[in-house]
């Protein structure tokens, strides 16, 4: 499940939409989401940060469980697995000159400071959302109120607001635009796209976990196929990170298809397209979807990089696996990987702020942030190399 935000959002937002970029119902059609707040830090200078998030729940918008059938097709158990984790999360940079995307995606297992959520201070990353949704439920329940639907929807609001925070508090970069997807959408997707081509290293097998079972080299997917394929990580050598590039390699070959297959001139399936982005997908308030689609229209096929967010090493915290991090290092990771101001050694020694300002561009350098860009790359270890290509041109990547 963790690689289904980037698959949707990239793939039907951002590809699929521009087929429809002249279609006024596109934006209207999209449920919308205010969790980022009036307030928050914005990005300057054109330049756009667009969180991605797969939310494992079995569950629609209303709480209600999907049906059985679905269900049975996901491989995924019923309504009371896979909770609220925000499984999937993607920090895609776009620059306003579009000259090359960063898409950065942030392991879910990531063990990091929360707020607002009683009895805990830290938590994994993936858990921010849900155990905020259940605090703040449990808070209108004591209220006295008792509608499913509303605490529901109003449970998930704060789960996004809690995960938008915990992501820009982990890596100092505003969060400009998010977008929100469950596990039946990711389904969805692929059962419009008549299923998905990926190509693997070695043969692989999860029965139990996530159905996977498939043979080495290049093959089509069918729905199911494909879901296994982004959720397995049992019986993977580098487990969540071996599916973080399974996730990287299969918004490349979305992407790819969506163009080749000629999908965007085809009016059956980019209905089909616009309709699963519409059932399946919650956007930021504010982001005008066809305008965004034209400007990626207008760009010059840009160049695409892939990378993972590094992991200092793995700890075991109150009976759970946890990936333990260096925040700085990944806030030099992210500026690096975005062409931004790199934080200063000084800013961590002397206890200055190391939160961007608010509006952040070059020419601001309080708090300890300096103007160039020219510092060695960092390091990243466990995360592998950067995974590169065009977007409609890049190759079909082999994973683990």
């Amino acid at each position: 499940m963790k690689t289904l935000a980037a698959l949707l959002s990239a793939a039907v937002v951002v590809v699929t939409a521009y087929g429809w970029s002249t279609a006024g119902s596109f934006d209207a059609g999209f449920l919308r989401s205010g969790a980022i707040g009036d307030d928050a830090p914005r990005s300057l200078g054109g330049d756009l940060n667009i969180l991605l998030i797969g939310l494992d729940t079995r569950r629609d918008q209303d709480g209600n469980e999907l049906p059985r059938e679905v269900l049975d097709q996901l491989h995924a158990g019923d309504g009371d697995e896979g909770g609220y984790n925000a499984n999937t999360l993607i920090l895609v940079h776009i620059p306003a000159a579009m000259n090359k995307i960063v898409a950065v995606s942030i392991p879910r297992d990531d063990y990091v400071p929360v707020r607002g959520i009683p009895g805990y201070t830290h938590a994994k990353i993936k858990e921010a959302y849900g155990l905020r949704k259940a605090a703040v439920q449990d808070q209108l329940i004591a209220r006295g109120v008792t509608d499913q639907r509303k605490l529901e929807q109003a449970g998930r609001e704060a789960g996004r607001a809690s995960t938008v925070a915990a992501v820009r508090d982990l890596t100092g970069v505003p969060i400009d635009r998010f977008a929100e997807v469950t596990l039946a959408g990711f389904y969805d997707l692929a059962a419009a796209l008549g299923g998905v081509e990926v190509c693997l290293n070695a043969p692989v097998r999860d029965s139990e976990f996530s159905g996977a079972d498939f043979p080495a080299g290049r093959q089509h997917l069918n729905p199911a196929q494909a879901l296994a394929f982004v959720r397995q990580r049992h019986g993977l050598e580098n487990g969540d990170l071996d599916r973080t590039h399974r996730q990287q390699a299969f918004l490349t070959s979305v992407a790819r298809q969506l163009h080749v297959a000629g999908t965007l001139t085809d009016p059956g399936r980019l209905s089909a397209l616009m309709d699963v982005a519409h059932r399946n997908i919650v956007l930021s308030d504010g982001w005008n979807m066809t305008d965004f689609v034209r400007t990626l229209g207008d760009a010059d096929d840009p160049q695409v990089e892939f990378r993972t967010l590094p992991v200092l090493r793995y700890d075991v915290i109150n009976g759970q696996d946890v990936n333990i991090v260096d925040r700085s290092a990944i806030r030099r990771e992210i500026a690096v990987a975005f062409g931004l101001p790199v934080p200063t050694s000084t800013a961590r020694r002397t206890g200055q702020r190391t939160q961007p300002p608010a509006a952040w561009s070059p020419e601001l350098t309080a708090g300890g942030w300096q103007t160039s860009t020219t510092a060695p790359e960092p390091e990243t270890p466990d995360a592998g190399k950067p995974v590169r290509g065009g977007i409609t041109s890049g190759q079909l990547p082999c994973v683990n």
